[in-house]
């Protein structure tokens, strides 16, 4: 199944470059760490190109966009393009402001990305244009339910197709489809919501495992994907009753560092659509 992906990541590691939200910067960094790669981090334009040429793969979040680290994005983008490197992109909170989604534009159009990962209301937004978002978290009312699933399923995968990358929705279940395929995973916890970053976390850790195997892009993708759900599982049962968000969020980076291939294999639950 899934598993030979975390293991061949383990084993072989790799450098991740990670132009990424500041909130959570050093929990994409310990995320990486966890599951065998190594993480650098920068926005300054001056370096770019250096990081860029230095790491294996390129996680582009706009988090925390700013004016000054648009250019930096789009350098990094094309750099990685130009040698062949995996680049990915995290277009958070993609409809809060016309800045967000005029540069998450931009990058789509300028950029031939590996994977573009959001919420359900960002990947929406992405789509149409239009909808709910509320800041970086989804929006209930964009929820999907088994009657919706299959006219969902067939628009992302028509955005897949239009935009030739992975798209990963997450939600209560998570889609990952390359516009011909579409993996279902129903790992996860609804309490990993409240942690700061999981979806950034997910972002680097996808660049990761793909960089690994990167001539199995949608598998890797979906094995990452599989590792967050998995990790959120295994760390809740081992909450105390006194523990919160911050002592889950430090648990599930611990099982991410202690999972393997056989772990992920035996609990990983999913669908093909």
């Amino acid at each position: 199944m899934f598993g030979r992906y975390l293991d061949t990541l383990k084993c072989k590691g790799g450098l991740i470059y990670n132009i990424t939200n500041y909130v959570t910067a050093n929990d994409v960094a310990n995320i990486l760490l966890a599951c065998g790669s190594s993480p650098i981090l920068s926005d300054e334009i001056e370096e770019v190109e250096e990081m860029t040429a230095l790491s294996d793969g390129v996680n582009i979040n706009i988090g925390t966009l700013n004016l000054r680290t648009i250019e930096t994005m789009k350098v990094a983008g094309k750099k990685a393009n130009e040698m062949k490197k995996v680049v990915v992109l995290d277009p958070v909170g993609v409809g809060a402001s016309k800045l967000r989604f005029n540069t998450s534009l931009t990058l789509l159009n300028e950029i031939q990305f590996d994977v573009v990962k959001g919420n359900i209301s960002e990947i929406k937004y992405l789509i149409n244009s239009s909808g709910s978002c509320l800041g970086v978290d989804a929006d209930k009312a964009d929820e999907i339910n088994e009657e919706k699933i299959e006219s969902f399923i067939e628009m992302i995968k028509k955005f897949s197709r239009k935009i030739n990358s992975v798209v990963v929705v997450t939600g209560k279940y998570d889609f990952i489809t390359d516009g011909e395929r579409t993996f279902i995973i129903k790992n996860g916890r609804s309490e990993m919501e409240k942690i700061t970053g999981t979806g950034c976390q997910l972002s680097a850790m996808i660049t990761a495992f793909i960089t690994a195997n990167p001539e199995m892009r949608l598998e890797a993708t979906v094995a990452a994907v599989a590792t967050m759900g998995v990790a959120g599982e295994l760390a809740w049962k081992e909450m105390n009753k006194s523990d919160g968000n911050m002592r889950y969020r430090d648990r599930i980076i611990d099982n991410i560092f202690n999972m393997n291939g056989e772990i992920l294999d035996r609990e990983v639950r999913y669908e093909i659509r």
